[in-house]
């Protein structure tokens, strides 16, 4: 009996749980009497740790799909937007309601939130807005899939780079603007709560607590707990200095759109699994874990490192090495190793040879392919020198990718070589492209 109630409890804990904001993601889990106690003591029941039929009834509302927590509260670390103006956009609207509908309910339900703080919320169309917005059923591309009618209704990322902020609708739910099925108004301004920063709230009668409640979207004002938390991360609409402020004029280029047809990479390659691609002072990581994308800056990542023009992880001893100009620098993991940056001279470049535009490792040959401009340069990790016979022309060496490539990696056994925004996945000891893609297929696009 014991393991069937476990087994229950693991199963309403996993759906009201969000997995996917961060990949490092983690928690510990607690002896089932005493997870059971804390969740009878988060919904006012009586502590028993047994589950009785008003347990029960609790874990069979309809709710929202992230962690429960105590009162009015933010998520550790307290992430919230460092600007004023938040972009949203619908990728994928629900069938239930006229495209129309839900623009106007969505814009609704954050007006919530810009009433009591110094926000402002843009609609965009297209590209990449702050808060990506979809209705979609079961397994939707962010290792959380929806549970059917019922159950989990939505679920938000907080306030970050990549998912952060992006908020889902689950499809399989009847979406209304009446008190019938799901209430798109009331379920929509929860999750937005959590999209600014705001974790679930113990107090009943808050927007932020964790079970769905219908309530009229006439005239509706948002909970003062709710305000109170909002607030603490965003300021009071209306002070002195919460007016929102002219947004700076930018001193480096626009974040590039990583969705766009047209990216493309400064380099890319393959690290402990994970794939990164790194484009002007930027670099994303798709992790093999969780499927997803996060962006960073460079210099938070790897010190020193604002740019890179080539980059490749030599597996045998676990280092990095990242090209910049005519230097390079080694790390292992983050931690950057003694003596560098070095010149790439060391690698047996002649010095004409003043930038190396791509670099790939391949794994099975323990060898290293340098491009720089339309030749190929082999070196042997092994023997610490380049091969005999090189450079070569690309073209001839590698037929089927062209005579440039802009960046290069390795992945489950291919290689991949980009040129602009197109790439060619290659069979590299058959000597034999494959197929031709676009570089967004790797950045979680739809």
């Amino acid at each position: 009996l014991k393991h069937i109630q476990a087994v229950l409890l693991c199963c309403f804990l996993t759906r009201t749980r969000f997995f996917t904001i961060f990949p490092d993601y983690s928690f510990s889990l607690d002896s089932f009497e005493d997870t059971l106690r804390k969740m009878q003591e988060f919904f006012g029941l009586e502590v028993t740790g047994q589950l009785d039929s008003n347990t029960l009834e609790v874990m069979d509302r309809p709710r929202c799909g992230f962690t429960d927590v105590t009162r009015y509260s933010h998520f550790e670390g307290r992430p919230k937007w460092d600007k004023s103006i938040i972009t949203y956009r619908v990728t994928d609207y629900t069938t239930d309601l006229s495209h129309r509908e839900v623009d106007t309910v969505l814009a609704k339900a954050l007006k919530l939130y810009s009433d009591v703080t110094p926000l402002v919320f843009k609609k965009i169309d297209s590209g990449t807005a702050d808060i990506m917005i979809k209705f979609k059923a079961a397994a939707h591309g962010d290792f959380s899939p929806f549970d059917g009618p019922q159950g989990v209704l939505a679920h938000a990322f907080s306030p970050g780079e990549g998912h952060g902020g992006d908020t889902h609708f689950d499809e399989d739910e009847t979406w209304t603007q009446t008190s019938e099925g799901s209430n798109l108004f009331v379920v929509a301004a929860h999750e937005f709560g959590h999209a600014l920063g705001l974790a679930h709230s113990q107090l009943q009668t808050a927007l932020m607590y964790p079970t769905y409640q219908y309530v009229n979207p006439s005239g509706y004002k948002l909970p003062d707990d709710d305000k109170k938390g909002v607030q603490a991360l965003y300021g009071v609409r209306g002070t002195p200095d919460s007016r929102p402020k002219p947004q700076p004029r930018p001193t480096s280029e626009p974040l590039p759109d990583r969705c766009d047809r047209n990216f493309n990479f400064d380099a890319a390659t393959l690290i402990q699994g994970n794939l990164y691609f790194f484009k002007d002072g930027n670099v994303w990581k798709k992790s093999s874990s969780w499927g997803g994308i996060s962006m960073k800056k460079i210099s938070s990542v790897w010190a020193g490192i604002d740019k890179v023009d080539a980059v490749y992880e030599y597996k045998t001893n676990n280092v990095v090495r990242i090209f910049k100009g005519n230097q390079y620098r080694s790390f292992r993991g983050n931690a950057a190793l003694p003596g560098f940056p070095k010149s790439i001279s060391h690698f047996g470049f002649p010095s004409s040879v003043t930038k190396v535009d791509a670099a790939v490792h391949v794994s099975f040959t323990s060898k290293t392919l340098f491009f720089v401009n339309n030749k190929l340069w082999s070196y042997d990790e092994r023997r610490g020198r380049m091969d005999r016979g090189y450079p070569k022309f690309i073209h001839r060496e590698l037929p089927g990718i062209g005579s440039r490539v802009d960046a290069a990696f390795e992945n489950r056994g291919y290689l991949y070589f980009t040129n602009g925004p197109r790439q060619t996945e290659y069979h590299y000891s058959r000597r034999r492209a494959l197929r031709k893609l676009l570089n967004n297929r790797w950045m979680d696009c739809e």
